[in-house]
């Protein structure tokens, strides 16, 4: 695909976020975000990792595997936790396509991952939808001032 086009395509497209998060520690080591099957673009934009208060005074190692990685899918390790060095890491922008899936390579947690999940909608679709529910508000007033 061309810049142009690329460029041409996010102008039709309105970013839907909706907050996203997952715990990982010893009982359950992996959490996968799955794509949606909806045509859409989807992404999973990481913003905070953290370890919780109970973690304990070792290092904590996250990894991530996704379609963004090339070649053999390896986990590879994006934060390194210890609670009395560096309990807690703010990423800014680090976008992945799922499916992804977070691995807690080391440690036993538990470690805290936020973020947000977004949908780039369609705009027209979202335009069309608007322009219905303006109309419905233009003929209930309509009906009101009768």
């Amino acid at each position: 695909m061309s810049s142009s086009s690329s460029f041409s395509r996010s102008l039709l497209e309105r970013p839907v976020a909706a907050p996203w998060g997952c715990r990982l520690n010893a009982d359950t080591q992996s959490c996968v975000v799955k794509e949606d099957n909806d045509f859409l673009e989807h992404l999973v934009l990481l913003k905070t990792i953290c370890l919780g208060a109970d973690a304990t005074d070792e290092l904590h190692v996250v990894a991530v595997d996704s379609k963004n990685t090339y070649g053999k899918h390896k986990p590879v390790p994006i934060a390194a936790l210890r609670p009395s060095v560096l309990p807690t890491i703010s990423l800014k922008g680090l976008e992945l396509v799922p499916p992804v899936r977070f691995v807690l390579k080391c440690g036993a947690g538990p470690v805290y991952l936020s973020g947000q999940y977004l949908t780039l909608e369609d705009d027209d679709r979202s335009k069309a939808q608007e322009e219905d529910v303006s109309e419905e508000e233009v003929s209930d007033e309509d009906v009101g001032a009768s």
